[in-house]
């Protein structure tokens, strides 16, 4: 079998014992040993990220990808899609602006998980990283918690922009286990907490905590209102006079 120029292959195992702390890597193997197709799930993540991270690598697919990865960064271009919205968009503005508080706040929610999980970052010998991350933690990925929880949220607020949005993210998604910075399974668990954060939002016709609050205000109003006039009514018929100053 060829070997691609610059790639070194070693036994799994060691490779593998290299990607997680000391203190889970005895943990995680006697799992694996218990759990075969914990295996091969584990054998093909690796394989599929080291086909990604070694082969496409030209211009200008690479550049454009460390271009999504670093708009993708701390949810940055879902903010800012989400604040434009709110500018452009007066009637629906506090919709906008919770949607783009959506993605930096999905960032918070994976450095819990990820602090839970502990797994460490991939390894490729002769192929490091792409990008640089601010941490060491891997699963799952931010980048794709936050980019599905932007898309969907500023979905919800407008359906017509949906296309658009998750093509953005699907692009930031695949950006990562292209730079080396992610397992493509860290990358589907964060595209899966990503849509639940995301689909939190009050979606087209479900209007916010604001815009009911005035909508039951309204209601309460007219309602009694409706009732002053009903009870003038039932004394009029009932020969009494519907206001103090009524004449007889």
């Amino acid at each position: 079998m060829p070997i691609l120029p610059g790639v070194r292959f070693r036994r799994q195992e060691p490779r593998r014992g290299r990607l997680m702390p000391p203190q889970l890597r005895a943990r995680a193997e006697r799992k694996r040993r218990r759990h075969p197709v914990l295996r091969v799930l584990g054998d093909l993540d690796q394989a599929l990220l080291r086909t990604m991270r070694t082969r496409g690598h030209h211009e200008p697919l690479e550049t454009a990808m460390k271009g999504l990865g670093a708009i993708g960064e701390l949810a940055a271009v879902w903010a800012a899609i989400g604040v434009a919205g709110a500018a452009a968009d007066g009637s629906r503005r506090g919709r906008w602006a919770a949607a783009a508080a959506v993605g930096p706040a999905a960032v918070g929610v994976n450095y819990v998980v990820k602090v839970a999980v502990g797994r460490q970052r991939p390894l490729i010998e002769g192929h490091p990283a792409l990008a640089k991350a601010p941490t060491k933690l891997s699963f799952p990925s931010a980048h794709a918690t936050s980019s599905l929880a932007g898309a969907t949220a500023l979905g919800r607020v407008e359906p017509r922009a949906r296309p658009a949005l998750y093509a953005l993210a699907s692009g930031v998604c695949l950006s990562r286990p292209y730079l080396g910075m992610h397992y493509p399974s860290d990358v589907l668990a964060g595209a899966v907490l990503g849509l639940a954060l995301g689909a939190l939002v009050p979606g087209p016709g479900r209007p916010g905590a604001e815009e009911r609050l005035l909508d039951l205000a309204t209601q309460t109003r007219e309602g009694a209102t409706r009732a002053d006039g009903s009870n003038g009514s039932e004394r009029s018929r009932a020969g009494e006079p519907a206001s103090p100053g009524a004449a007889a």
